[in-house]
């Protein structure tokens, strides 16, 4: 298992792909974050990372679509899939496998926007003057958000030997469990039973973990929900075994 992280992650870390992926995230997140006008820290005038928390799970929706789309969709065009499959490891190993590299390169790419942290604590008055523990609940949801949007690329991925409709397929899928059950909670129809629909989708949990309040209840269902993809990933890949 092992051995297949890592050589997941290192063609991922040998490809341009990766680096393009990353970089483009940073440099959108920075140009959102601190020059865009209606986005701006500076021009908002406040000590703190709202805008950026709830700007990142949109830019999610296609960052980690983008790292996950080859997991197993290029596996099955190169043909290397069968080799894969036929030695001593179990499916649930190599997916797991998977998910871990990919998990770590959307870790990667927060790790860097540490430094906005870091810059709006400077420039804060008196300096210092920011919500260090929603920072860091909001930082916790990211992940946590990540790993679930994550779970989604894999399964994705597994769908289809094409990398783009894989990675169409992982972004559909992300829009709709972050925005879907939000506004299918709205409708005339679901009223009666808004609340449970949106407690089903992510956006309600992330919000809450985000508070800077870790709630037990909002744990168990980003785990449940990765758990869930990656099981129905096992399932389609014993299916085509």
């Amino acid at each position: 298992m092992y051995a297949v992280f890592k050589r997941e992650l290192f063609s991922f870390l040998s490809s341009m792909v990766a680096y393009i992926t990353i970089g483009i995230f940073l440099l959108v997140s920075g140009l959102l974050l601190w020059f865009f006008p209606d986005t701006s820290i500076l021009d908002y005038g406040y000590a703190e990372l709202d805008g950026f928390f709830s700007l990142v799970p949109y830019l999610f929706m296609f960052l980690i679509p983008a790292i996950t789309m080859r997991s197993f969709a290029e596996e099955r065009r190169e043909g290397t899939y069968e080799l894969l499959i036929t030695r001593p490891i179990q499916i649930w190993q190599i997916i797991v496998a998977k998910y871990l590299a990919s998990l770590v390169l959307v870790l990667f790419a927060l790790i860097p926007t540490l430094i906005y942290y870091y810059s709006i604590s400077k420039l804060g008055f008196p300096e210092g003057n920011i919500d260090s523990g929603s920072v860091i609940g909001s930082y916790i949801g990211l992940f946590l958000l990540g790993a679930a949007f994550t779970s989604i690329g894999v399964f994705s991925s597994a769908l289809t030997k094409n990398q783009v409709i894989a990675f169409v397929i992982s972004a559909a899928l992300c829009a709709f469990a972050f925005l879907g059950f939000d506004y299918s909670s709205q409708l005339a129809a679901f009223q009666s039973i808004g609340n449970i629909i949106s407690n089903l989708g992510i956006n309600q949990h992330y919000i809450s973990i985000s508070r800077g309040v870790l709630d037990t209840r909002d744990l168990i269902y980003f785990i449940t929900f990765s758990v869930l993809f990656l099981f129905v990933t096992k399932l389609i890949m014993g299916g085509k075994r």
